[in-house]
């Protein structure tokens, strides 16, 4: 039996090297292996498999990594790690110590960008080419970006700044979704083949100079027909209108297509040209083909059948509490609107949907745009929820800033994915939603302990009407608890005690709060009587209840799913405002998500790295006492 092709290839000059009817076979061997790997780690499947044909071509015809080959979100970058001298890891996709489930470069020389949140990727690109302008270098600049990124703004605001300087750019748009044109086959290619040959190129720019000399009306109506001719074939007058050369739409799985077009595009000294390729996501694998989702994001599955692994749930997942939540309080309340950024499903605004699809708005991957629409809404008394990822939310700050919280709107935020998220790493990690919210006048600022807190906190933002309001929440699943049969609103800014005691206090902000109960029952069989309390909001700050704490303890411990600069740090300004820390005896902790971007793990390891777990608790409790203290316990 002859050895597989992909076992001759370490690097992209080893492909480089096979001829090319040898090209079809090493995609077959990469789609099969891309299958099998995410297979065992889980992730992003669909998009990758998708791009297989397309991933070989462009390592084939371009030199990377001298050519810059930037992929726009990173979902689709499976198969080109395989291709890069990472296929002995590639199993260690999202895992601990393993490789990131997006580009990253610190990992490799192949990912000159990193790239996990959508649409950056132009921009970025044209960075790079400006930058190889001013050096006077020649390489190539790729830019791989999906149909879907194409809804966000930054996008066309790259393409409109390309446009504009002429620089030598390629994109290649991944159109998996037929969002903008099928292909049409045979001709489909051979238009484009045409279009982006030299030849043809030549003779336009040389059409193009010829009709300048002719009276004004005749060369704007030459030049009218020119594009009417090229849109009515290829459908780009769109972004030629952007200033890009279209090519397209060509079919993204033919390698006799996809081959000699790039040589061209390669080959040109035109400026910024945008290449649509046609692809269907989950191409090559009948279960991922057959799902509703093309197997966007999975578990690990069975490469046979295509059955995903499903761990047997202990509890409801915080996301699905919000998005049933939602219907209730909807139920009641017909102004209640449901806003997200291209995440329904991921937000359980998908399940709102089916209730209410009417009164839900999916703007696609447009965050800026998501909550500046929630705002207008909320002028006309509707009572905008807008679900948006916490690490998501960044990209929008201003608009949270400028159209909500200075205009005092009551929009409701409900922030997914708070603290560590796990496989995802710290691209998207909701660490810093408390403390960039948090600084904000007129906005409050929840945080869910548990499932059935999550379930009140829905209830409190429809209720709130006098400003911007925002709730955050884990990934996963709860802890537990019983469940309340409806929502009811929480007084704003009032904390609770969970446990009481007299020597420590533990103040939990979010679904650290677990982890605290944990720590009181190691504290107390060591003799310290604890108190354990949940905040529930980091703004406004509950100020009675956390000056009797710092009053009737010794030693006062706040612990949040955050950053630096959130909830411990209120806390401390409060208490050195009130002059609680005058006195001698307080002992302050504050304990937070360290000054790091961390690497993807098990979430729950990732707490205990941080800290943050219940040994982590204990610990920061006895380098408070001190070793006098100790003593004190031991005695």
């Amino acid at each position: 039996m002859s050895t597989p092709l992909l076992d001759t290839i370490k690097t992209p000059d080893d492909l480089r090297h096979l001829p090319e009817n040898q090209l079809r076979q090493v995609a077959d061997e990469l789609r099969t292996e891309t299958i099998s790997a995410v297979s065992v780690t889980g992730g992003h499947l669909g998009a990758g498999l998708g791009v297989v044909e397309l991933t070989v071509a462009l390592h084939y015809v371009f030199d990377t990594p001298r050519d810059r080959l930037i992929w726009d979100v990173g979902h689709q970058a499976y198969p080109h790690k395989i291709l890069t001298g990472r296929r002995d890891r590639i199993r260690t996709l999202r895992q601990a110590d393993g490789l990131s489930g997006f580009t990253k470069r610190s990992e490799s020389e192949y990912d000159p960008f990193g790239a996990a949140h959508s649409s950056t990727s132009i921009s970025a690109g044209l960075g790079m080419a400006v930058a190889r302008d001013l050096e006077g270098n020649k390489n190539n600049v790729i830019a791989v970006i999906g149909d879907g990124a194409m809804s966000a703004g930054m996008a066309y605001e790259a393409m409109n700044n390309a446009g504009a300087m002429h620089s030598r750019l390629i994109v290649i748009l991944n159109d998996n979704d037929m969002s903008i044109a099928p292909p049409t086959g045979a001709m489909s290619s051979y238009l484009a083949r045409l279009v982006s040959g030299g030849t043809y190129r030549g003779i336009r720019e040389t059409a193009k100079q010829l009709a300048k000399k002719l009276p004004k009306f005749i060369y704007d109506k030459a030049a009218k027909a020119e594009e009417f001719a090229r849109g009515f074939w290829t459908g780009g007058t769109m972004f030629e209108e952007l200033g890009f050369y279209y090519v397209g739409p060509i079919d993204g799985h033919n390698l006799d297509h996809l081959l000699p077009i790039l040589k061209n595009v390669r080959d040109s000294e035109t400026g910024p040209i945008l290449v649509h390729v046609v692809t269907k996501k989950g191409k090559g694998y009948a279960p991922a083909e057959a799902a509703a989702d093309k197997y966007h994001g999975v578990v690990t599955f069975d490469v046979v059948t295509g059955a995903q692994t499903k761990a047997k749930a202990n509890a409801p997942a915080y996301t699905k509490v919000f998005g049933e939540s939602l219907i209730k309080e909807a139920q009641a309340d017909d102004k209640i609107v449901a806003v997200t950024a291209a995440m329904p499903s991921g937000t359980g605004i998908d399940l709102f949907g089916k209730e209410f699809p009417a009164r839900t708005f999916d703007v696609g991957i447009a965050e800026q745009h998501a909550v500046t629409f929630a705002a207008g809404m909320a002028t006309e008394g509707y009572k905008p929820f807008c679900a948006i990822y916490s690490t998501f939310l960044q990209r929008a700050y201003d608009q949270v800033v400028h159209d909500v919280a200075i205009q005092n709107l009551p929009v409701r935020f409900a922030l997914d994915r708070a603290g560590l998220v796990g496989a995802d790493g710290a691209t998207h990690a909701g660490s810093f939603d408390v403390a960039y919210l948090g600084c904000l006048p007129n906005m409050v600022v929840m945080a869910a302990a548990d499932e059935a807190e999550l379930v009140h906190m829905v209830a409190t933002a429809a209720a709130h009407d006098s400003g911007p309001i925002a709730f955050r929440y884990p990934r996963g699943e709860g802890v537990g608890v019983d469940m309340p049969e409806k929502g009811i609103p929480l007084a704003i800014g009032k904390g609770r005690i969970v446990k009481e005691g007299s020597r420590i206090a533990l103040l939990s902000l979010g679904t650290r709060l677990s982890e605290a109960l944990k720590a009181a029952e190691e504290l107390e069989a060591r003799g310290l009587s604890t108190t354990v309390a949940d905040a529930r909001f980091a703004k406004p700050l509950d100020e009675e209840l956390i000056l009797a704490l710092a009053r009737d303890h010794e030693v006062l411990v706040t612990v949040e799913e955050g950053s630096i600069g959130g909830f411990g740090s209120y806390v401390l300004q409060l208490l050195a405002d009130k002059g609680a820390l005058d006195r001698g005896t307080l002992k302050v902790r504050s304990m937070v998500l360290p000054d790091i971007y961390q690497d993807q793990d098990k979430p729950e390891r990732m707490y205990a790295k941080a800290g943050l777990d219940a040994a982590g608790i204990v610990t920061r409790v006895f380098e408070a006492l001190g070793q006098e203290g100790a003593r004190k316990v031991r005695a």
